[in-house]
């Protein structure tokens, strides 16, 4: 959204205009389908985020911006604004890269992404340099740094067996399930004990009784 305010005010980026409108779009699919799908709670964080950034964070920026007496000035601003932007999201794949020498796997670092990131970083800045505006050419200097750098990572450790991350929320879940069986053996095991009463003719019932409930008990923590 930003590159395209940033193009309308330039007048001479079409290809800004048309390419971050398919963006867009593509990107709106994608928040819709995320929230048709994802949990609640993911969604309503989501939900602020888009919010914070796509509504109040663009209004600041377009009240901010659009009122300025001088065109020059405006534009100057809102490129640098831009160019902070598009650095964030270049800086982001810093989170996978680090994921990725962690765990020894690219399971979460797609080929075919990495290519795409490094020949689109490498166009935009020779459109950037053809039309004379670093605020679109620096930028994907970043990016094609990155690209290179996810490249190599992913033939260094394309061969590596998959490590499976484990999930303390999973960890945890666990345990409570382990100790739901501990308690369903335990009531199991006294209900069984209870069921065999002493008999009144037989002062050996008592003993009979303690006897199978000691069993019982040993025989349920060997289980669990």
């Amino acid at each position: 959204m930003l590159w395209i305010y940033y193009a309308l005010l330039k007048k001479d980026a079409m290809l800004l205009i048309t390419i971050n409108s398919i963006c867009v779009f593509i990107q709106t699919f994608y928040i819709v389908v995320y929230f048709y799908y994802g949990p609640k709670k993911e969604k309503l964080v989501t939900l602020k985020l888009i919010l914070l950034f796509n509504v109040f964070g663009f209004g600041a920026i377009f009240f901010s911006t659009f009122f300025l007496k001088n065109p020059l000035i405006r534009l100057r601003i809102l490129g640098y604004i831009c160019m902070g932007f598009a650095l964030c999201v270049f800086v982001a794949p810093l989170g996978i890269l680090r994921k990725v020498i962690k765990t020894k796997s690219v399971e979460y670092m797609p080929f075919t992404l990495s290519v795409f990131l490094t020949l689109g970083a490498v166009m935009w800045f020779f459109y950037g340099l053809l039309l004379k505006d670093m605020n679109i050419a620096v930028p994907n200097v970043l990016g094609f740094i990155f690209g290179i750098l996810q490249m190599i990572l992913y033939a260094i450790y394309k061969n590596y067996p998959k490590k499976m991350v484990e999930d303390p929320k999973l960890q945890l879940s666990a345990q409570q399930v382990v100790v739901d069986v501990v308690k369903m053996g335990s009531t199991t095991v006294c209900l069984e004990a209870n069921a065999v009463g002493p008999n009144p003719n037989n002062g050996e019932g008592t003993d009979e009784a303690q006897n199978i409930k000691t069993n019982n008990i040993t025989d349920a923590s060997n289980e669990v």
